[in-house]
C-alpha cells in the first residue's frame, strides 16, 4: 500500500521579482523546517505539483532537484519524493524507536490508549 501524497500549501506570486522555482523551493524548505511537512511526508509528483501551481513541469523538477541536493527530500524511485530527516539523525532514531515501540505494544496486545499512557509516563519521568 502506497503512502498518499500531501499537497503542501504553496502560493506563487507572478508579480514577484523572485523566480517561481525559488518561491516554491523556499516555501517547501520552510514547511520542512517548521515540521508542517514532517519527515516521511510524501510530496506530490512533479507533474501534479506543477499542474496545481500552474507552473511548467521543469520548474517544479528544478525545485525537487535543489531540495534533494540540499538533503531535504529523497526520491525513492517510483515510490515518489519524501521529506527526509535533513541530516537530523535524532529524528530518524526517534522515528525508528517509535516504530519498535509500536511493534512491541502490538505484540503484547496492549490497547493504543494504554501504550500512550506508558510512553507519556516514561517521558515525564526524565
Amino acid at each position: 500500500m502506497s503512502v498518499p501524497a500531501v499537497a503542501p500549501d504553496l502560493a506563487v506570486d507572478p508579480a514577484s521579482s523572485v523566480p517561481p522555482y525559488e518561491q516554491v523551493r523556499v516555501q517547501l524548505a520552510q514547511q520542512m523546517a517548521d515540521r508542517t511537512l514532517p519527515v516521511g511526508t510524501r510530496l506530490p509528483t512533479v507533474r501534479a505539483l506543477a499542474a496545481g501551481l500552474g507552473l511548467a513541469v521543469n520548474t517544479v523538477a528544478r525545485v525537487y532537484r535543489e531540495l534533494e541536493a540540499a538533503g531535504l527530500v529523497e526520491t525513492r524511485g517510483r515510490n515518489g519524493t519524501f521529506v527526509s530527516a535533513a541530516g537530523d539523525h535524532r529524528l530518524e532514531r526517534a522515528h525508528e524507536a517509535a516504530e519498535q515501540y509500536a511493534a512491541s505494544v502490538r505484540a503484547l496486545g496492549l490497547e493504543r490508549d494504554e501504550a500512550l499512557r506508558i510512553v507519556t509516563a516514561a517521558l515525564r519521568s526524565r
